[in-house]
């Protein structure tokens, strides 16, 4: 993972089929998990995406 002072790339994945869709960068300090409501390809509509573990 690329690292630049308290700031990494994470993974994102979709809630309905766990296809890997997205890279986000995001802050590591923060403590919840990241949630975004994005489109996948593969279900071809809007979903949620969370933080892969």
């Amino acid at each position: 993972m690329a690292k630049v002072g308290n700031r990494q790339f994470k993974t994102l994945i979709c809630t309905e089929c766990k296809e890997e869709n997205y890279r986000v960068e995001r802050n590591v300090k923060k403590t919840d998990r990241l949630e975004l409501n994005r489109y996948c390809p593969r279900c071809k509509k809007h979903t949620v995406h969370k933080e892969k573990k």
